[in-house]
């Protein structure tokens, strides 16, 4: 019997994959929908199903962000409105590259190969940081000042220029060029691109810290919104396989986002990193296998991202657990013993 179009054995992989990555989205503020796509493709859909249907769920995932922002007042709004149609436009211009590669049966090797290359650099970035934070290196601390790069790039105030939700000016070309960046990646690997439209906003904008995270779920709904319109006109999402991420999301993002009240960060930062390692070289393993017919790498491919994800996952619940023992243990008046 199939449920929502999957089979049982799938609906059950979807839905606790889903849970993962709602884990690393309630977390990290980081929706995860960057290893929706390899594991789609690992799995064998083509590359416009794991995309259309990768920023569909994105779609799903950054409403629900982007209200519980919106309550505590940190989504600058107009600037999201700004950055709307440079997102259109590189949305639409990462889809017919795309469909243009699938036309030519190039679609799955290029969006693996890109995949490849974006998920090692942003797991080096993640594992250079965490490490540079163990051992003490404070330089880099996050705060809600404007970066110095910002500052340097609002000092040329080409016009025409906006003022901003904090009062501040940026320029309209500033603001076309990150929406359109990241509008690309987004129609282009079927994510919502807040690992790289967050940092923009922040470092090239210069919009402070709460703002930019609060800014970038709301671009995150517009581009998933956007791409899955554009994806499911062409008839190429699979509603089954949203759906089932869709609900293992929602769990896994309550517990994620309730875990950083009890869970530092930086514990377990390092781990994500890895994590985005180990799923570069599960992409690799999933061309390898295309490359040279040898299925056993299809398996070694899916073990790698399915078990790196499952890996970071327990950490982020173990730590979570251990910490809500020691304040019920604090609460009772039980002194807690290093083992």
């Amino acid at each position: 019997m199939e449920l929502l179009g999957l089979t049982p054995e799938l609906l059950v992989l979807f839905v606790s994959f889903g849970f993962m990555v709602g884990v690393f989205f309630g977390f990290f503020g980081m929706g995860g929908s960057f290893l929706v796509t390899p594991a789609l493709l690992i799995l064998g859909y083509p590359a416009p199903v794991a995309i259309g249907s990768s920023m569909a769920f994105v779609f799903g995932t950054a409403v629900i962000a982007t209200l519980k922002h919106h309550d505590v007042g940190s989504v600058d709004y107009k600037l999201g409105a700004l950055m709307f149609v440079g997102i259109v436009v590189g949305i639409e211009i990462g889809k017919l590259l795309v469909f243009g590669l699938e036309a030519i049966g190039r679609a799955e090797l290029v969006v693996g190969i890109a995949y490849v290359l974006l998920l090692g650099a942003i797991g080096l970035v993640f594992t250079r940081n965490a490490l540079k934070q163990d051992a003490g290196d404070d330089s880099e601390t996050q705060d809600d000042d404007i970066p110095e790069i910002a500052k340097k790039i609002k000092s040329y105030n080409i016009p025409p220029m906006v003022r901003l939700t904090d009062g501040s000016k940026a320029s309209m070309w500033t603001i076309s060029g990150v929406g359109g960046g990241v509008g690309v990646v987004s129609g282009f690997l079927g994510v919502g691109g807040g690992f790289i439209r967050m940092p923009a906003i922040y470092y090239l904008i210069g919009v402070p810290l709460a703002a930019a995270v609060g800014t970038s779920l709301f671009g995150a709904l517009m581009s998933g919104a956007v791409g899955a319109f554009s994806y499911g006109l062409s008839g190429v999402i699979d509603i089954g396989v949203v759906t089932a991420l869709l609900v293992g999301s929602a769990l896994g993002a309550r517990i994620g986002s309730a875990s950083t009240a009890y869970v530092d960060e930086a514990d377990v930062t390092i781990y994500f990193g890895i994590m985005l390692l180990l799923a570069s070289a599960a992409v690799a393993f999933g061309e390898l296998a295309n490359w040279l017919e040898m299925p056993i790498f299809d398996t070694v491919s899916f073990v790698l991202l399915v078990g790196s994800s499952l890996f970071v996952t327990s950490i982020i619940l173990y730590y979570g657990a251990v910490s809500v023992r020691e304040q019920a243990a604090l609460a009772n008046g039980t002194p807690q013993v290093d083992d």
